[in-house]
């Protein structure tokens, strides 16, 4: 059969399918297997015209193939119009073309290509077609690019191909593998979405029950997707208490997606909404109602009981990142869960922006909601804690502080008379000399121990330095280290309930060590202890330090 071996993965010219089906008219034979294949559905792709008739195909390979080439293989040799030769015996010497190669070297050559582009590959000949459905290739798409192994072959056991798994239900649900916040209002939270074993799963992250920050993760399956009866992947909601029931998601738009319960009954208990709530609360605090003493906190585990419950048949996720590292960060940057006094333990994301740390919140509550940036720490300004006695006054560490923060306050102040009054004499055109805002900046911005401090880099770590709270500052988690490496001055960001009147209010950060940092709220007089978490997560690296920082800019939209 004579085809087109194009290597670029589109398929065969047109001008070979009249010649292929002329020949089989000749012959008496169909067109059925030519039908076969254009109808086959791709992965991704379409078929593409090749106006000029060179162009990449799999792997980088270029051909010239156009119109008036055409190629036998089987037969033994290789014929071209325009005076090429003809090549006779039982195979060819010195390959000219991929399809002269032994099946055995192509397969070795297909299992190097992306998953992605392997369909267009079978739309070459019949011969890569029928080497595309060897399992060893499919085998190692599954391994290297989601990370599969010894599953396989107990899925192979049981009668589930490689392909299959691959085509069905690796790569269709692919775009939703990674990190995402679900959007429950100014609660917020983190899934976590990963191949397991034989299944895609979505895993929703809980912190540790309050106030055991250093204790690992605690996860909760929402739903999962799997082959069933080897024909199509199956969509299940995990929520409730009564097993896995039908499900369904919905890719929304790009870095968004929606799942939806269809079977809602499922998270009904007998004992209604009483025996839920005690269920729930047991599950998201560790403890009963009674055993929790203060009528605020109670209030607050209530309302966060009836706002969530209203999302569990439908929730919409959009995508997040973990922060990009640089050699410069003062520690690797990552997720954190954090004490919040009576709103308990919530995950915050640490990251780094040249002179300053963020951390922005995944989890929230209604006075500081998901995606609000908490904590802004200026990296430019470290402090100096003075000795063991004088840090347990109250009254000496703000004095500290907020002498830092009264000179923030005058720089910028002198910045914005600065540029103010640099805008009038460039209109007048009669601006000569440095602005005072400059001169503030050469004596205080760009000082040699500033630039240092904010540059330092984890391999540069001081050494342990003695730390103890000040008397009258509340700590949830008074099992705290008692040693620290560096402080800064920053700001933290509180508000009303409802998220009313937002301010940013000064305090310090404690760098504990490369996985605890600490914030002393002055306004508050209360301390957070924030511990890394620990947990590898796959498919959440971001592609930019651009694109995590448009992230970071979109997620303080979603609950503005």
């Amino acid at each position: 059969m004579a085809v087109c071996a194009r290597l670029c993965g589109v398929g065969q010219s047109r001008s070979c399918r009249r010649r292929q089906r002329s020949n089989q008219q000749d012959t008496g034979g169909s067109d059925s297997d030519m039908d076969e294949e254009e109808g086959e559905q791709q992965i991704v792709g379409t078929r593409k015209s090749d106006a000029g008739g060179r162009r990449g195909g799999p792997g980088g390979v270029v051909t010239t193939a156009g119109p008036s080439d055409a190629c036998e293989y089987g037969s033994g040799h290789l014929n071209r119009r325009g005076g090429g030769r003809d090549r006779t015996g039982p195979g060819p010497l010195h390959p000219e073309s991929l399809t002269e190669l032994p099946p055995e070297l192509l397969v070795e050559i297909f299992s190097l290509l992306p998953g992605t582009v392997l369909p267009n590959v079978a739309l070459v000949c019949r011969k890569f077609r029928q080497i595309l459905n060897t399992e060893t290739i499919w085998r190692r798409r599954c391994m290297e690019e989601f990370g599969m192994n010894e599953d396989l072959r107990k899925m192979e056991a049981g009668g589930v191909s490689s392909q299959d798994l691959y085509v069905k239900l690796l790569h269709p649900y692919r775009h939703i593998l990674g990190l995402w916040q679900p959007d429950i209002g100014p609660y917020g939270g983190l899934l976590n979405v990963v191949v397991d074993g034989l299944f895609i799963i979505g895993w929703m992250y809980l912190p540790p029950h309050d106030p055991r920050v250093e204790d690992p993760m605690r996860r909760r399956p929402l739903f999962r997707i799997h082959l069933l009866d080897n024909k199509k992947a199956t969509v299940e909601c995990m929520y409730g208490h009564r097993g896995p029931h039908k499900g369904d998601i919905q890719t929304v738009k790009k870095d968004e997606f929606s799942t939806k319960c269809n079977q809602t009954d499922y998270h009904r208990m007998p004992g209604g909404r009483q025996e839920e709530f005690r269920n729930w609360l047991e599950e998201e605090w560790g403890r009963t109602l009674e055993e929790i003493f203060h009528e605020h906190m109670q209030e607050l585990i209530l309302m966060k009981f009836i706002y969530t419950s209203q999302y569990d048949n439908c929730l919409t996720y959009r995508r997040i990142y973990l922060p990009p590292a640089m050699p410069s960060d003062l520690l690797e940057p990552g997720l954190f869960k954090g004490t919040y006094g009576s709103h308990g333990l919530e995950i915050v994301m640490l990251s780094f922006h040249e002179t300053s740390a963020r951390a922005t919140k995944l989890t929230g509550d209604p006075n500081v909601p998901a995606g609000q940036l908490t904590l802004d720490i200026d990296l430019s300004r470290p402090v100096v804690l003075p000795d063991l006695e004088q840090q347990r006054k109250i009254e000496e560490l703000s004095r500290i502080v907020m002498r830092v923060h009264d000179e923030v306050q005058r720089e910028a102040e002198q910045q914005d008379d600065g540029a103010s009054s640099t805008d009038g004499c460039a209109a007048e055109g009669a601006c000569g000399g440095a602005s005072e805002a400059e001169a503030m900046e050469e004596d205080h911005g760009a000082s040699p121990d500033s630039c240092q401090s904010g540059s330092s880099g984890r391999n540069n770590s001081s050494e342990a330095l003695p730390f103890v709270l000040p008397l009258g500052v509340m700590a949830r988690n008074e099992v705290y280290p008692r040693t620290c490496r560096k402080c800064f001055y920053g700001t933290g960001l509180i508000a009303g309930h409802g998220f009313t009147s937002p301010e940013r209010t000064p305090g310090l950060f404690v760098m504990f060590d490369e996985d605890r940092f600490g914030f002393i709220w002055l306004e508050l007089k209360s301390f957070s202890l924030y511990s890394r978490l620990t947990d590898r997560l796959e498919h959440a690296h971001a592609p930019s330090m651009e694109r995590f920082e448009a992230m970071l800019r979109n997620m303080q939209s979603w609950t503005s």
